[in-house]
């Protein structure tokens, strides 16, 4: 989505856009698979960021690309089911502070942190209100946003320098309740003592867990994020993007991996193919794993030793296990929702340290059920259902390899799941097993990271301005960090840098007539 995006921006500005896909298909892990009839969605499945109040929402504005009518978008919700219960939205709606309220039934003792917790993370979710529109305002209007974000910090401050850790010790004492709020980190290999305090309401709004919440709490005076499944998967997001570009005259290459970026006379001035083929530019956006980025195709003569050192002293997160199943069984009676998020350990602390060692738990600590068919029943032929199990694991075993062991490894998830979803192993009538050494293959890395630099207390993305003329990081790697709408803002931001001091024509777009001096 970064290429994407800066392709787009760049693209409707008048400049000759190439984009060079390894690949077969294009998107990267924002992408769809299909095998006998069933697709999946391989990476992002509850999309956040395509409301208009919210950064990927006001991308699409911005580039006059109508979202609304382009795409079939359902705000949705996840479940959490925890060792003692289950954490899902009720049948009546009980406004929007019932899982606080839900707790303190079950922690009654509890009751003084909740109210603490929900007062931060009331504060914190004013704050991303905020910090949505900022990149897209200017004058007085900007003003007016930093000055409302300082006061609101002022609440939180007392919490920043604190992990996630220390938050959830300071507000509970039972350890289950602490996993309700820091069960999330998993999902990106963090440890609680490396996050950020801050970040904990960050990754749990509560707009996620009950899709009747609505999307302005006027009272608190903001907006809530939003969550959405794209209908036929989040393909359709990237062909978007992907027609939009080439519109604007703009080319994509797939099939077509880039072996060296090229080098003169002190700056970068194009690329060369695998097949040998050298491609001129003015300016080259490359995204990828920073080792293989610029160490392989760049060349370290070509860096300075900070950014050497930095690179090399990256910690990575781990990798994912994929199963992607079609089965003959409509599993909604065990699972009412379509994404759950099965949490099995309390120590997530623990569960992570041994990941980064190597071991797989093979979903005893926990994992995730996906049912597309719950939203898009398109995506698996008449009366079948296309679900996909995935847990995070190493990205290198201690013992063993991904490639020989696929089969074994998969089946240990899936007896896994099996436990909430009884019949499943029995009813697959198709399977496709993505393990981290297919990840590597499929985006050319030698050491695969689903969420690219994990969000670690003191660790810091590597920038997008390199050392070398008119050469630019993005990706998840990147100043932006992960996700589809963190992506694709680095792809916007990248793109008015290169426009920036540039004199461009007046552009007509269905939002009306924008013309940017940058």
């Amino acid at each position: 989505m970064s290429g994407l995006t800066a392709g787009a921006y760049l693209s409707l500005y008048g400049h000759e856009v190439l984009l060079f896909e390894q690949f077969s298909h294009i998107g990267g892990v924002t992408a769809t698979i299909t095998q006998d009839g069933y697709s999946w969605d391989l990476g992002p499945m509850l999309v956040e960021g395509l409301a208009p109040h919210e950064k990927l929402g006001q991308i699409c504005q911005e580039l006059g690309i109508d979202i609304e009518n382009s795409l079939t978008l359902t705000r949705e919700e996840r479940g959490q089911s925890f060792l003692s219960y289950n954490l899902n939205s009720p049948e009546e709606y009980e406004g929007p502070y019932w899982r606080r309220e839900r707790l303190k039934k079950i922690y009654p003792s509890e009751s003084k942190g909740l109210d603490e917790y929900y007062d931060l993370h009331d504060s914190i979710m004013k704050l991303m209100h905020h910090g949505n529109q900022i990149p897209f305002q200017k004058g007085t209007a900007l003003l007016k946003t930093k000055l409302q974000m300082l006061f609101t910090f002022l609440k939180v401050k007392k919490y920043k320098d604190w992990s996630a850790q220390q938050l959830m010790d300071y507000l509970f004492k039972d350890e289950e309740l602490k996993t309700v709020f820091l069960g999330i980190l998993a999902d990106m290999v963090v440890k609680p003592s490396e996050f950020s305090a801050l970040g904990v309401p960050i990754f749990n709004p509560e707009g996620v867990y009950d899709k009747r919440i609505p999307i302005e709490n006027k009272r608190k005076g903001f907006k809530y994020p939003t969550y959405n499944y794209i209908k036929n998967g989040c393909g359709e997001l990237v062909k978007l993007f992907a027609d939009f570009i080439k519109s604007h005259g703009g080319k994509i290459h797939i099939n077509s991996k880039i072996t060296k970026i090229l080098m003169g006379n002190g700056e970068c001035n194009g690329v060369q193919l695998e097949n040998g083929e050298s491609i001129d530019a003015d300016i080259v956006l490359t995204s990828g794993e920073p080792q293989q980025t610029f160490f392989n195709l760049i060349g370290k003569e070509h860096l300075t030793e900070d950014l050497i050192h930095h690179i090399g002293n990256i910690l990575y997160e781990e990798s994912v296990l994929m199963v992607h199943v079609g089965t003959s069984i409509d599993f909604q009676k065990y699972q009412k929702k379509a994404l759950v998020y099965y949490y099995r350990t309390a120590d997530i602390e623990g569960a992570i340290d041994k990941m980064r060692n190597g071991i797989n738990h093979g979903g005893k600590d926990g994992f995730l059920i996906y049912n597309l068919s719950m939203h898009s029943p398109e995506m698996a032929p008449p009366g079948k259902h296309a679900v996909t199990i995935y847990t995070v694991v190493p990205h290198k075993l201690r013992d063993g390899d991904w490639t020989v062991q696929r089969e074994d490894l998969a089946d240990q998830l899936l007896l896994e799941a099996e436990k909430v979803l009884p019949g499943l192993y029995e009813s697959i009538e198709t399977k496709w097993i993505i393990t981290p050494d297919d990840f590597k293959k499929r985006l050319n890395v030698t050491r695969h990271s689903f969420g690219g630099i994990p969000p670690i207390m003191g660790q810091k993305n590597l920038p997008y301005e390199t050392p070398v003329k008119n050469l630019f990081f993005i990706g998840q790697f990147s100043e932006s960090g992960a996700g589809v709408f963190g992506t694709a803002m680095g792809g916007r931001k990248v793109a008015l840098k290169i426009l920036k001091g540039k004199k461009h024509k007046t552009v007509k777009t269905e939002h009306g007539e924008t013309s940017h001096g940058f």
